[in-house]
Parts: structure tokens; sequence; C-alpha cells
């Protein structure tokens, strides 16, 4: 059997060898074959500068479809071997006459150079710089992959820790969940299947450098939109996201069919979609909550799943005054006050929750305070508003 091997290689052409070299580089590396091409075409002209001390005329060609390749010199015909000052650069017309038949002095022609000429170290070197620019090729299609999932989530294997850092394979590349991405108190086992969001991918001189997180709000972002088809098709919006990694993400959708329930899709029958994705998040809490456009409302619904007896939001400066009933006030507010922060990020407004008993001798936080616009136009002549709901009644006595 090895012999019949033999024999089917001794068949081959160079040339056969090294365009099934260029296929399985190509399809191993995802490397075009013209860039394979213009490597070793670069290498021999390497080759030969390092053999004959410089290059400035050599060309090189290969055959695209037959692999078979020719390396030769461009030089100028003269008379007599007198006048020959540099063997690369001309050559005698004697000489030249045996190229080709028809040529005359001061004439530029082709004299091929044999490869094998070349001595160890310019072969070595021209092998070096087909491998050089085959690395350079390889980090460039890898970098190009992974910037184009740069702000995407991913599936990688856990392959170690490196300090606090833990070193993930992504496939073709190695990235790297920082501590401060990591969620406090997940502990991860090498060959363990996770997702990550990619944060940042950096091009250096040693490949691409992948930066992962486990705790940016994108990735219940990306893992809702993998997840639930309505948000896929344009039908469900995520029109925003707040979240505490490991604890607790809320999140605000919108439907743009009245005939879809934006929260009822997110959820999935029986809670299957939100399930997956808090399974994923190792049992992270995520309360849906829908959008509106009225902030009031909006903020009613961040604050859930604490009932609501009045909101106050004031639009210009962002701030909103919320009355909760006395005994809804802690769930309100949530454990370390998690639940009021979390709306307050969501809606993007400064929340001040307060109880009804509270509310009662606060400003801003009764009806009363707002109901005063109504009456702006001459109430600033009277006091307070008892004197100034007198003036008008007394004004109607006497129509």
């Amino acid at each position: 059997m090895a012999r019949e091997s033999k024999t089917k290689n001794k068949g081959k052409d160079e040339g056969q060898e090294l365009l099934e070299a260029l296929d399985m580089l190509e399809k191993e590396k995802e490397i075009s074959k013209e860039t394979l091409f213009e490597a070793i075409e670069n290498s021999l002209i390497t080759a030969c500068k390092n053999h004959f001390g410089h290059a400035e005329n050599i060309k090189v060609e290969i055959d695209r479809e037959t692999g078979k390749f020719l390396c030769y010199a461009e030089k100028t015909v003269v008379e007599t071997a007198e006048e020959v000052e540099d063997d690369l650069l001309q050559i005698t017309l004697e000489e030249a006459t045996k190229i080709a038949k028809k040529v005359g002095v001061g004439d530029t022609i082709n004299v091929e150079i044999k490869s094998k000429e070349f001595g160890r170290i310019a072969t070595q070197n021209a092998k070096n710089v087909i491998l050089q620019k085959i690395r350079e090729e390889e980090r460039s299609v890898i970098y190009n992959q992974y910037y184009e999932k740069e702000k995407d989530v991913v599936t990688g294997i856990v392959q170690r820790y490196v300090g606090k850092n833990i070193s993930i394979n992504l496939g073709k590349a190695d990235a790297l969940l920082n501590e401060n991405e990591q969620v406090k108190g997940e502990v991860f086992k090498p060959t363990e299947r996770i997702k990550v969001y990619i944060v940042e991918v950096k091009n250096t001189p040693k490949g691409p450098r992948i930066l992962v997180s486990r705790t940016h709000p994108e990735l219940v972002k990306r893992l809702f939109e993998e997840e639930v088809a309505e948000i896929q098709d344009g039908t469900v919006e995520i029109m925003s996201i707040a979240r505490e990694a490991g604890s607790r993400s809320k999140i605000a959708v919108y439907s743009n069919n009245p005939n879809v329930d934006a929260v009822g899709a997110c959820v999935g029958m029986n809670g299957a979609r939100v399930n997956s994705i808090v399974d994923e998040l190792r049992g992270e809490k995520i309360d849906i909550v829908n959008w509106d456009e009225n902030p009031g409302n909006l903020i009613q619904n961040a604050l859930s799943p604490a009932k609501i007896v009045a909101v106050f939001a004031d639009p210009d400066e962002k701030t909103a005054k919320v009355v909760v009933p006395d005994y809804q006030l802690s769930l309100a507010i949530g454990k370390e006050g998690q639940n009021a922060r979390l709306a307050a990020r969501l809606t993007g407004y400064k929340i001040d929750i307060k109880s009804e008993t509270q509310a009662k001798d606060a400003p801003g936080f009764r009806y009363e305070d707002y109901m005063y616009d109504e009456y702006e136009d001459g109430y600033d002549e009277y006091e307070d508003y008892e004197e100034y709901e007198a003036s008008e009644e007394t004004a109607g006595e006497e129509e």
C-alpha cells in the first residue's frame, strides 16, 4: 500500500500539489487562494533578493489554473561581455539570442531563474515569508469574523481560570471574561457552555483580543431577541432595560400590533420563553412591563408589582413623585431600594416614593398641589387657595 501511495504522489506535479495545499488552507483557515498566491510570489521575490542582493527587476508569475510558477529577471541586452556591469540586470547579445531569436542591443528580455539555484538560507526565508503571511491572514479573518459579532451574544466553552479572569473558547478564538464583567456568585466549570455578550474586539499583533461580559444589560436584551419570535420580526420592541446582574432585571416592551400582547409574547406559554432566559442567567429575576409614552403610566408599570395610588411626573425636570398605599411602600421601594432604583433607570426619571400617610403632609405629593394650576389666572392676588375659592363664589352670587 505504501508503494502505491508513493507511485501516486510521483504522478502529481508540483503545481497540482501546490493547488491541493492551497485548497486545504483556504478551507481550513478561510484564507482566500488569491491571497496565498500573492504570498508565494512575494516569498520568491524575497528569496531572489536574499540570493542576488537585490530584486528590483525580478518578476514572479503563478498560473492560477495549473499552480506552476515562473520566476524571471528582466535584463537589458548589451553587445559584449565587457559591457555587462551586473549579471542580474544585463545580458550579452550572444546569450540573449539563445533565449529569443529576434532580439537586439538595448532590448529587454525575460530570463528564467531556477528556484533550485537558491541557497538554503534564501529558501528558508521564503518559507518564513509564506508562513508569516498565512498567520497574518488567519488573524485578520478571525478578527473580522468576531468584529461582526461585537455587541452580540455568542456561546462559548469555559476553558480555565486565569487568576480571577476566565478564558472562554468561542470556536476559532479565545475570549476573556474579566472579573468586573462576571456576575457575583457565578462559578463555572471547565467545558461548561455559557452565553456571553461581546463587549469589544481589538486587533493586536498577537491576534484579536475579545472582551466578553455576563453583567451587561444588553445580554438580557439579546437573549430575548433570540428567544422571542415577535421581537425578531419587529412586532414587539424592547424600549428600555435596567439590570442589576445576578439579582433582577426590568425590561419595558411595546407592541406595534394591537392584537399582540407584548408582555405575553415575552413571557411565553406557561412562562416557557422567560424561564429559559432566567435559567441561562442562573435564576436572575426578570420583570417585564408595558412601555407607555405617558411618563406617569410608564412609571406606574415600572414599579410593579407594587400598586400605585398616584404619580406626579415632571417631564421637563425628569422627576416624579409617587404615592403608594401604606402597606405597599416596602414593596414599591424593594429590598435595599432595588425596585425603585431599577424603575428609575428603566424610565429615566428620578423617582421619590411616599406612602399615603407620608404624602398627606409632603409638598408635591397631594392632588391639591397640582389642582392650583387650573386657577393660576388671578390666583397670585390671594394669599391662599381658600381665599381664591371664596372670591370666585362671591363673584358668582353678584352675577
